[in-house]
């Protein structure tokens, strides 16, 4: 064990003192991050919805599922990552948490570069396979080049951000977030509202903004003032390039902590994609319906995003602090800290529905002025927006999950549900009943398949002990 060194001013240690107040006090950075983000989002959606054509918005509404199914992989594995120095950190084994962070972040970039070449190979055959229609492919195609080409901005901010959040800092990614908002919206401005490129200026701006989040986050890792978590990247590389230390105890870089954060996130990251793959088959049903339905279904995913934005922030919070407590050997504080974020998750996320199912048909025309893309828009809000608390349930359970190390377990029962059954749902259900409302259903149905299967098992993980 090696003693604590420096001053951990802006890392929330989660072992200690009232459990709602650390969990509260390191969600709210989160929650004003995530709610950013989507700030951030609707600027993109509504800056093409307003000065460009319907087929640019279609292009950008309708790409979701596509760019989860490769990032969503590499960002699982980063979750994974996190639980890692989570458990380090609060174990006060602080050598290991050292290497743990230099460790996720080279795998960050390793995996930028493979998520790089994947999305650029793959993209014309994944939109044709989602069925974009003709008049959209031009624009998709634009938009999802320069998105790919540039996507290693995307995934080391999110590596940089599990490693802050690991360690208890929930604020500065809050701080970075901010900036690139706002850069964002004045590109998307000078992009496409300026310079009218359309699709593919709001993917142009998205690119330069998080480069210049990552810029923000590597100055402060660098420059942390605790040696024991600060990046040194001079010696990451360095120590790669020198045969005989990889690996070994003195290196920045140590494959058995890389393999264990792979085996904390691979099933993560395989359940993103997989789910993600599901969802590419859901949005193929949805473009037949023509490209009202995909502006409509697009605008609704972007008033949706606040829904997650409790799911998401708590979820966000319980596997840190639930690994944290476990480095600590706190289990029933781990306990009691995850029955106070599923429940507070639940709530909020049904309070966010209710208002969205009441509000829907004002707040799609912030995005899109066609009436007929309001009405698809509208029939898919007042289907799923009652069972808002079961899709905050599974989330944080996940997160629970996660945080025990057990993230096979959500992997196994989203892959289930989440793909298996909403392929084989929409797949028989839109034959027998060909409207837009039966696509809309597969997401109740499965959130509650995945919640009952999911409870079962918690009460188990409960009567056993985490």
């Amino acid at each position: 064990m090696h003693k604590r060194q420096g001053n951990h001013t802006q890392n929330i240690d989660l072992t200690e003192g009232s459990i709602v107040k650390k969990i509260v006090q390191f969600a709210i950075p989160l929650f004003l991050g995530q709610l950013l983000q989507q700030f951030y989002n609707m600027a993109d959606a509504w800056v093409v919805g307003n000065f460009a054509d319907n087929n640019n918005f279609a292009a950008v509404s309708s790409g979701g599922s596509l760019t989860f199914l490769i990032i969503g992989f590499f960002n699982g594995i980063a979750v994974g990552g996190g639980v890692i120095i989570s458990r380090y950190f609060g174990a006060r084994d602080y050598k290991s948490v050292k290497k743990a962070i230099h460790t996720n972040f080279l795998f960050g970039v390793a995996s930028s570069l493979l998520a790089t070449a994947a999305g650029l190979l793959f993209i014309p055959t994944l939109l044709a396979w989602m069925k974009t229609p003709a008049e959209v492919m031009p624009y998709s195609l634009i938009y999802f080049r320069i998105y790919f080409a540039g996507v290693s901005t995307i995934i080391l901010y999110n590596i940089c951000m599990s490693i802050m959040q690991a360690l208890g800092d929930s604020l500065h990614p809050l701080y970075y977030l901010i900036f690139s908002s706002l850069v964002n919206v004045a590109l998307d401005l000078l992009f496409v509202a300026g310079f009218h490129w359309g699709a593919g200026g709001a993917a142009v701006a998205t690119v330069i903004s998080q480069g210049l989040s990552v810029v923000l986050c590597l100055v402060r890792m660098c420059r942390e003032p605790d040696e024991t978590v600060r990046l040194d990247l001079r010696g990451l590389f360095r120590s790669l390039h020198v045969r005989g230390r990889l690996g070994q105890d003195n290196a920045l870089f140590h494959k058995d902590i890389l393999f264990q954060a792979i085996g904390q996130g691979l099933p993560t990251g395989i359940q993103n994609s997989v789910i993600s793959i599901g969802n590419i088959v859901i949005q193929s049903n949805i473009n037949a319906f023509g490209a009202y339905a995909i502006s409509g279904h697009g605008a609704y995913a972007k008033i949706e995003g606040f829904v997650f934005l409790p799911i998401m922030s708590v979820s966000m919070v319980l596997p840190t602090f639930i690994s944290q407590n476990l480095g600590a050997g706190s289990k029933e504080r781990a306990k009691k800290g995850a029955a106070f974020g599923i429940v507070s998750g639940m709530v909020l996320a049904e309070l966010v529905g209710v208002v969205i199912y009441l509000w829907a048909p004002y707040a799609l025309r912030f995005f899109v002025n066609s009436q007929d893309a309001v009405e698809f828009g509208v029939i898919h809000a007042r289907t799923v927006a009652p069972f808002f608390f079961l899709l905050a349930f599974s989330h944080c359970v996940a997160g629970v999950m996660r945080g025990c190390g057990k993230a096979f377990v959500p992997m196994i029962t989203m892959l289930l549900f989440w793909c298996g059954v909403r392929i084989v749902y929409v797949t028989l259900a839109v034959r027998a009943f060909p409207v837009f409302r039966t696509i809309s259903w597969a997401y109740p149905l499965t959130w509650s398949l995945s919640s009952a299967l999911l409870l079962i098992v918690l009460l188990k993980l409960n009567h056993t002990g985490l």
